[in-house]
């Protein structure tokens, strides 16, 4: 969970005849936004992806797509913002001759190739010949796709994953060759993490193994899945419904075993790293060294207190400590260790309350801070060395001061340059809004910029290391007028204790003070969250639209978000949701004290750890919002994995109560307000099986409530049902809040 529909519509023991009867709406002001808008293709202007710089940094590569979405690859000169194209994919055809969809790809080491993953095949297409090779055979088709494709460093090779198993193909002779064997799905896998790994240990963003420097050896990672339970994911399209077993360790259960072996490529032999550690610890970083003799292993404990630093040596396996972090609740594991050439390192910790950069020496006995007192670093974006003296390009945000009244200033991002052995730190982008460097050149130091501010949609540009603007890059006019769209407004609202929240404010448009209006609040709630941004986003427009059709959008962080820390989010240790329920009372009495907003008509929404907190607050203060929708959410915290859960509750085994008293299931019986209840029958990551249960208990509980579940759909809906799902919720929230109902002859249990 991260801090992180033709579909069908079920109403549970609501019979048609009993649906509450409403009143006529009123006329709306006239739509910037409709769903057709909200929904179209590029909705937000048409805007390039895939950033992929030439190993020189004087090339930007990237891909974008014409009006009937064929894919092209376009160079960007670094020093002119002269665009080029490098490769029309009409060029590559498929089977009789069918166009073939870019799944990915890369320059050569050399710069003068692309590589390209497309049909489940690869090719290679030197630029200047602009000749395409074929290098694997599409058909017939007896093995697995190439997956996660690596240049070795001398360009020569390529190391991917066919299946759970390392392969090697050699680009002079054309011959492939597997590296590992007795791969096998759901049990065991070379190269290639499982699910909760991907999930929880890498941020969705796997890495699984590395070539050496010299390119000699490739670490990799070994996944042993067979003490791990299957959960069924049901494909219930076919006559007899398709099951999918999917390994998935639910909190308290076994994980998969995992260990790091280092594989020379000449003998063929693996030594397995000795990176000891208790039972379960979790290897979850991995780096070489420059010399490439030893390997920078980070080590996380299964309770997830204490982070080791080991160096593992890669000629015989032994591994010894280097440096260390600990934590009484959890250590949060980032993306910032990055080795130097000279042997230094950079590494993030959390250890002074808020995430600094930290610059290690050779034995890493001495560390000294590169981000400045003040700031929290959101992303190691780059580094860059120059004749023996460098940068680190980081992301980051101003921390909070005093509490005091003002805008909190992590709603903001901004990108700063922080030199390595001393000197200014500057600012290369840091306007109010969401700036972020979207891809790096570590040999001359360009970089894409793109930015966003809640109210614009992001725009895109290729800058110089010094941050002066070489060219915007275009994406296109958006469908619709963002400027004549209702803005919105940072604020802040009185917490528990005297204590500051940061919230953002829409206002209908063609606002009445005089009036009173229906609001509609949006949360997620989870430790280290945020939703209360500078930044343009779909949840964002959608409430832009809701302002248009006459709705107060609104939405505040609580004490354990982003705003206030690691101290903050420790506040969820052990027992969850407690602070974001009265983080989202706060704010529901900040709405009731404006005056125009009508607090019989209050509406509650989120998704994932968000649709979890939602029916947390609904179940533990009825009658405070009118009507709530809870999308893929946890109902029950021992259904969810173990590296996401035990990080914040520990184990089942050693915290029962906490587990019972932060899971929305065992407060069922006291729902009293209006529910929608959604999730996707394909979800992977929060099983389906959250919802059921809970329904169930609502069903004994005779409770009436609506519940719509999305066939195929996994935890992010695919465009044409996440359209569906904000269309009815849209629906919902009109029909409960938008007009005062009257009930007719209804009376059960438990309803309103």
């Amino acid at each position: 969970m991260n801090r992180r529909r033709a579909a069908l519509s079920l109403c549970v023991l609501c019979a048609l005849a009993a649906l509450p009867a409403r009143a006529a709406a009123p006329p709306r002001p006239a739509a910037g936004l409709t769903f057709d808008t909200l929904f179209a293709k590029d909705a937000w202007g048409r805007a390039p992806s895939q950033y992929a710089w030439s190993p020189d940094g004087r090339r930007l590569a990237f891909v974008l797509k014409d009006d009937k979405g064929a894919e092209a690859i376009w160079g960007l000169d670094a020093g002119s913002g002269r665009r080029e194209l490098l490769l029309d994919m009409a060029h590559l055809g498929g089977k009789d001759g069918a166009r073939l969809d870019l799944d990915g790809y890369q320059w050569s080491p050399q710069g003068d190739a692309l590589l390209l993953a497309a049909g489940g095949d690869l090719y290679l297409y030197p630029v200047a010949e602009k000749k395409l090779r074929r290098l694997t055979a599409a058909e017939p088709r007896q093995a697995a796709a190439p997956e996660d494709i690596k240049f070795s460093p001398d360009g020569g090779r390529l190391a991917f994953v066919r299946g759970q198993d390392l392969h090697l193909l050699d680009l002079a002779s054309g011959k492939e060759r597997a590296l590992t064997e007795g791969g096998k799905e759901n049990e065991i896998l070379h190269g290639v993490v499982d699910w909760v790994y991907g999930e929880e240990i890498w941020d969705r963003h796997p890495q699984a193994y590395w070539w050496s420097p010299d390119g000699t050896k490739i670490a990799y990672y070994e996944f042993d899945e067979r003490p791990v339970e299957s959960y069924p994911i049901v494909d219930y399209g076919p006559r007899y419904p398709a099951v999918t077993w999917q390994k998935y360790p639910k909190a308290g259960e076994p994980n998969p075993r995992v260990r790091i072996g280092v594989l020379d490529l000449a003998s063929g032999v693996t030594t397995w790293m000795g990176t000891g550690g208790e039972e379960g610890a979790y290897v979850a970083r991995v780096d070489w060294a420059p010399d490439g003799r030893w390997l920078a292993i980070q080590r996380l404990n299964r309770e997830q207190t204490e982070l080791a630093l080991l160096r593992c040596h890669a000629q015989d396996g032994i591994c010894a400590p280097l440096a260390s972090e600990s934590h009484p609740t959890w250590v949060n594991l980032g993306f910032d260790f990055r080795f130097l050439k000279d042997g230094r390192a950079i590494w993030g910790s959390e250890k002074d309350g808020w995430r600094r950069l930290y610059l290690y020496d050779r034995e890493f006995q001495a560390a000294k801070p590169i981000s400045p007192q003040g700031w929290a670093v959101a992303s190691l974006d780059g580094v860059v060395e120059e004749d023996g003296k460098g940068y680190a390009l980081a992301t980051g945000f101003a921390i909070p001061g005093d509490g005091g009244s003002g805008i909190l200033s992590p709603v903001d991002r901004q990108v700063m340059r922080l030199p390595l052995d001393g000197g200014p730190v500057r600012t290369l982008a840091g306007d109010p809004g969401w700036n972020e460097v979207a891809a790096a050149a570590e040999k001359t130091g360009s970089w894409v910029h793109t930015w966003s501010d809640v109210d614009r949609v992001p725009r895109t540009s290729l800058r110089r290391a010094d941050g002066s603007l070489v060219a915007e890059i275009p994406v296109g006019a958006p469908a619709f007028d963002p400027a004549k769209l209702p803005r919105w407004e940072f604020v802040t609202v009185d917490g528990p204790g005297g204590v500051k929240l940061p919230a953002r404010i829409l206002k209908p448009a063609g606002f009445d003070p005089a009036r009173r209006y229906p609001a509609i609040v949006f949360h997620y709630g989870g430790p280290g969250s945020q939703q209360v941004k500078n930044q343009w986003g779909l949840g964002s427009a959608w409430q832009k639209m809701m302002a248009e059709r006459g709705f107060v959008a609104f939405t505040v962080d609580n004490r354990s978000s982003l705003f206030f820390g690691k101290a903050g989010e420790d506040r969820d240790h052990r027992r969850m949701s407690d602070g974001n329920l009265e983080a989202q009372l706060a704010g529901v009495a900040y709405l009731k004290r404006l005056g125009y907003v009508d607090a019989g008509r209050i509406g509650l929404w989120g998704w994932s750890g968000g649709g979890a907190n939602t029916l947390y607050c609904v179940l533990n203060a009825p009658g405070v919002w009118k009507a709530a929708v809870s999308g893929a959410p946890v109902t029950d915290w021992t259904l969810y994995d173990t590296i996401w859960t035990e990080r914040y509750l520990d184990r089942p085994q050693d915290n029962p109560q906490g587990y019972k008293d932060s899971s929305a299931i065992t407060y069922a019986d006291r729902l009293k307000d209006h529910l929608l209840i959604v999730h996707g029958l394909a979800d992977d990551n929060v099983h389906p099986q959250n919802t059921i249960n809970f329904t169930d208990k609502l069903v004994a509980a005779r409770i009436p409530f609506e519940e719509a579940v999305y066939p195929h759909q996994k935890h992010g809906f695919k465009p044409e049902s996440n359209r569906h799902f904000y269309e009815r919720m849209t629906e919902f929230f009109e029909r409960w809040l938008g007009e005062e109902v009257r009930v007719e002859n209804v009376e059960v249990k438990g309803g309103k």
